[in-house]
C-alpha cells in the first residue's frame, strides 16, 4: 500500500489546491492519501473502484469523495476519465451555515467519505448528462485558471470550487436514493450509451457491451428506468438535438444527423412526439 503526498502534485503551501483530468488505461495501484481529501467527477467510461478491500462499479457521471484514511484502488478501466480535486478538509470550513444544514452537503462531502472507511457503502453521486455537462464546464474553467495562475487565479479556483461543492450538494439532495442491489450490467449498458449514443450502436452491441442477453437487457432496463435501452438511446439523441436547434444555426437536417438519426423525417416525428413541437418551432420559441 501506497501512500500519496499533496505537495507531490503542487508545491505551493499558502494553497494546497489541485485539479487535473486523470486518464487510467491500466489498473491504478491500492494508495491512501496524506491528509488530504479527492473529489472524484467520472467524465466517461466506467471501472471497478476498490476502497478499503470493497468493490464498487462506477460509471460516467458518478461523483464521490475519497477521504484521506481510506485505502482506495481502481481496477479493469474502459475509457475511463475522471477529473480529480484533490484538496485539504479545512478548505471546507468557508462553507456557510446555509450549506452545511443541506442533507446533500453532509452525505457526500462528510457522511459517505466516512462510512466507507469503517464499512461497505455502496451509495453515492449519480448525475444525468445534462448535470454532468454543466460540471464538466465548470471544471473545464477551473483547469485552465490553475493552469494560467493569472493574478487573483487563487481566488477564482476558491470560489469555483465552492460553486462546485454547492452545485453537487443540490443534485445529492433531490436524486432518488433507492438503488437496487446489483446494478453492474445496467450500469454498464447505461455508461456505454451514454458515452456513444451520438455513434451508431444497436440493442445488440449494447447487450453485447453488457455480456447480458438482450432479453434481460430489456428486462432489467424496463424495471429500473421505465423504458427501453433503444428509448433511452434516443430520448439523448433528441435531448442534445434541442440543445443544438437552440444555441446554433446549423439546418434541422444536419442537426438530425449529427445526431443519429439517419432520416430526418423520422427525427422530426419523434422530436415532435417528446416536445410537442417540431425542430423548426421548436428553434423559434427560443
Amino acid at each position: 500500500m501506497h501512500y500519496v503526498y499533496l505537495d507531490w502534485f503542487t508545491k505551493d503551501e499558502q494553497f494546497p489546491f489541485f485539479i487535473q483530468y486523470g486518464g487510467h488505461d491500466d489498473d491504478l495501484f491500492p494508495h491512501r492519501h496524506f491528509e488530504f481529501s479527492e473529489l472524484v467527477i467520472v467524465l466517461s467510461g466506467n471501472a471497478t473502484h476498490i476502497v478499503n478491500g470493497e468493490t464498487y462499479f462506477i460509471k460516467k457521471g458518478n461523483v464521490f469523495v475519497v477521504s484521506g484514511e481510506a485505502v482506495h484502488a481502481y481496477k479493469d478501466p474502459h475509457e475511463f476519465k475522471i477529473c480529480n480535486i484533490m484538496y485539504k478538509p479545512e478548505i471546507l470550513r468557508s462553507i456557510g451555515p446555509d450549506l452545511r444544514v443541506s442533507n446533500g452537503y453532509q452525505a457526500l462531502f462528510v457522511i459517505e467519505p466516512f462510512y466507507r472507511n469503517l464499512h461497505p457503502y455502496a451509495s453515492m453521486l449519480n448525475l444525468p448528462l445534462s448535470d454532468l455537462d454543466y460540471v464538466s464546464s465548470l471544471i473545464s474553467v477551473m483547469i485552465d485558471e490553475y493552469t494560467a495562475k493569472q493574478q487573483g487565479y487563487q481566488t477564482m479556483l476558491l470560489s469555483r470550487f465552492m460553486e462546485l461543492v454547492v452545485y453537487l450538494s443540490r443534485q445529492y439532495d433531490s436524486q432518488e436514493k433507492s438503488m437496487p442491489g446489483n446494478l453492474m450490467h445496467l450500469a454498464n449498458a447505461v455508461s456505454f450509451i451514454e458515452d456513444h449514443y451520438l455513434e451508431p450502436i444497436t440493442l445488440e452491441g449494447i447487450a453485447a457491451h453488457s455480456t447480458i442477453s438482450v432479453r434481460h437487457l430489456n428486462r432489467i432496463f424496463q424495471s429500473y428506468y421505465q423504458t427501453t435501452p433503444m428509448s433511452y438511446l434516443i430520448r439523448l439523441r433528441l435531448d442534445r438535438a434541442g440543445v443544438l436547434l437552440k444555441q446554433t444555426k446549423l439546418p434541422i437536417t444536419a442537426i438530425s444527423y449529427q445526431c443519429g438519426f439517419n432520416d430526418s423525417n423520422y427525427f422530426t416525428r419523434q422530436f415532435s412526439k417528446v416536445f410537442g413541437l417540431s425542430p423548426k418551432a421548436y428553434r423559434l420559441n427560443r
